[in-house]
């Protein structure tokens, strides 16, 4: 049996991951801990698409999952949980991005003196031809595209993951696309 497009909306809405898992309630610290092993790793790597570089990447989570827990009583279960912190992590990674263009000359040049780690496979996947085409779209392009096509949100998640119309995320999707295309026929 088929489910509707608003009953799935409302079991992510209420924060399940799959028919087995309960609800998350907000407050509850248990449910906190169980919302984060559930979604670091899709909200990690949404971010290293974002900011270009996994140890920045990794600050940003951090600091997303320190936000998401101080507002954690305050998230309302009709909005979906990890529509929610991927708004969380987006803006964390915009705000880190405008960050990264004010660093001075000596934190680039400190940046460009750290010895290279060794090639693991992590890193490989983040060489490819498509995340190099990703990183040159800009931050809220490339977020729309990420939630859409690695996460699978609908444009009303995305809108509501990034507090804007669901026009916006459209054109913003296709804008991407466009640049996508260009960047990868090259």
């Amino acid at each position: 049996m088929e489910s509707s497009d608003e009953e799935v909306s409302s079991a992510r809405a209420l924060g399940d991951q799959d028919e087995a898992e309960p609800a998350y309630e907000p407050g509850n610290e248990a449910d906190f801990e169980r919302l984060y092993r559930n979604t670091y790793r899709r909200i990690l790597g949404t971010l290293i698409t974002l900011v270009r570089d996994r140890a920045a990447a990794e600050d940003c989570a951090q600091e997303t999952y320190v936000k998401a827990y101080q507002s954690w009583k305050k998230w309302r279960p009709d909005a979906p949980v990890e529509a929610w912190l991927h708004k969380i992590a987006i803006n964390v990674a915009i705000s880190d991005r405008r960050r990264e263009r004010i660093r001075t000359a000596g934190e680039i040049v400190r940046r460009l003196g750290r010895p290279i780690p060794p090639s693991d496979p992590s890193t490989l996947a983040e060489r490819s031809d498509l995340v190099r085409a990703l990183k040159k779209l800009p931050t809220k392009q490339a977020a729309a595209l990420v939630l859409r096509h690695f996460h699978g949100y609908s444009n009303r998640e995305i809108a509501a993951a990034l507090g804007v119309p669901d026009q916006t995320v459209a054109s913003r999707l296709a804008a991407a696309r466009q640049q996508l295309q260009a960047t990868l026929d090259k």
